[in-house]
């Protein structure tokens, strides 16, 4: 199976992979985080935006929003989904509007599809590009020096006669700029077992390192990875919240280039 072929060809199960996943509270959280940190305008660009379950929550919060994503089958439901909404398709690590945004999120550890460090360099600079004056970019990641690879995270659901149970978790081997997005998808039906693997290249960093990669471009605050309170990132944890605002004035820009 080719690198993103469960994203291509298996978008109907996307929504029953993420099952398990409070998109209300997410989304409530980074709208809180937008409202302490942000500049309080309501232009919102959701990258790698999937299906647009979070779309839908900031629609209803009374965002005009817009979203990005590579893959158009993901985009077909979300548009069905958001119908307000605007989607393109396109890459998240070289993108352009002609209009600004107040706040732009990647949720679900996307930013970490960037898949090396050149790359993840285009996609902040092009959010912080795409952003207005004092725009937030909000996102979360996970540290490569506190990964266990061991560790997997799975849920099961009924869906139309049959019994699936989804696995994913993180792979980084070290050292160096990879690391990997293991899942897995078993149907069951009627006794009859069938199963999907795949794995997913991603940049790998630790936060420090991100933390350098961001800050000419923006401001930097870490959140720990609690959507249901706003904590400071103990400097411990392997996941956080990258609350992230706009910097101003060219020396900003003209230093990350």
């Amino acid at each position: 199976m080719s690198t993103n072929a469960l994203y291509t060809d298996l978008s109907g199960y996307y929504d029953l992979m993420c099952a398990d996943i409070d998109y209300p509270a997410q989304s409530h959280a980074v709208k809180r985080l937008h409202q302490l940190f942000g500049n309080g305008g309501l232009r919102h660009l959701d990258l790698a935006c999937g299906t647009g379950p979070h779309i839908r929550h900031f629609q209803d919060f009374g965002f005009q929003c817009a979203g990005l994503d590579i893959h158009q089958p993901m985009l077909d439901k979300a548009q069905q989904r958001c119908p307000e909404a605007m989607f393109s398709v396109g890459d998240m690590c070289d993108f352009q509007f002609d209009t600004s945004f107040d706040l732009i999120t990647c949720f679900l550890y996307s930013i970490h599809y960037s898949q090396g460090l050149d790359k993840l360099r285009g996609c902040i600079a092009s959010a912080h590009r795409a952003l207005s004056d004092n725009g937030l970019f909000c996102f979360n990641a996970v540290d490569k020096t506190r990964i266990n690879n061991a560790l997997y995270v799975g849920h099961s659901v009924q869906h139309e006669g049959s019994e699936f149970t989804f696995r994913s978790g993180w792979h980084y081997v070290g050292p160096g700029e990879r690391q990997s997005l293991r899942l897995s998808i078993h149907r069951s039906t009627n006794g009859v077992g069938e199963s999907w693997h795949d794995e997913h290249p991603m940049v790998a960093l630790s936060f420090p390192e991100l933390v350098r990669l961001l800050e000419p471009w923006f401001e930097v605050t870490l959140f720990e990875h609690d959507y249901e309170r706003i904590v400071p990132w103990d400097g411990e944890s392997g996941n956080a919240i990258f609350v992230c605002v706009k910097r101003q004035g060219p020396d900003s820009v003209g230093e990350a280039r």
